[in-house]
């Protein structure tokens, strides 16, 4: 790093180390879900959100979530979550569902077809993150990593 640069880091408050280690997530996570998004699509032609929609729906009671329970739980937003609902009830991945206790609200089902490519995408999906993340370190540092993630996130986002 120049002293130019050094020097702004420092008065910005981050360190080398300090910047690299955020740098260093940053881009391995990019990089990552990049990867994993490709393999997906090329085997199952599922893109990544697609398939965690699939994945929060499988796991919920009765496969089906409130659309803004699934928009908080994949990371999109409420108008992103309503496109990609869209495009997957098109597809006849999953339904919509009127909310009996509140009728601006609606929920996401997810149906026979969705849960059967949510099947056969999941190795897919798991040797993907075996080959490009977990194998990469032994139990010990992946126990390590478990414990990192679990300091910076909130209790209810953890599970």
């Amino acid at each position: 790093m120049t002293p130019a640069a050094q020097a702004a880091t420092t008065a910005l408050g981050l360190g080398p180390t300090e910047l690299g280690a955020w740098k260093g997530l940053l881009r391995v996570h990019a990089s990552l879900m990049k990867r994993l998004d490709a393999e997906l699509e090329a085997a199952h032609r599922l893109p990544l959100t697609s398939y965690e929609v699939l994945m929060q729906l499988a796991d919920a009671p009765e496969r089906k979530m409130r659309m803004c329970d699934l928009a908080d739980s994949v990371l999109l937003s409420r108008s992103g979550m309503s496109r990609l609902v869209d495009r997957l009830e098109r597809d006849g991945l999953l339904q919509r569902a009127a909310c009996p206790n509140d009728a601006r609200g609606a929920f996401a089902v997810l149906t026979d077809a969705g849960a059967e490519l949510l099947d056969a995408a999941r190795p897919t999906h798991h040797a993907g993150i075996r080959r490009g993340f977990l194998e990469h370190f032994d139990e010990a540092e992946l126990e390590q990593l478990a414990a990192y993630w679990a300091r910076l996130l909130p209790p209810a986002s953890q599970a």
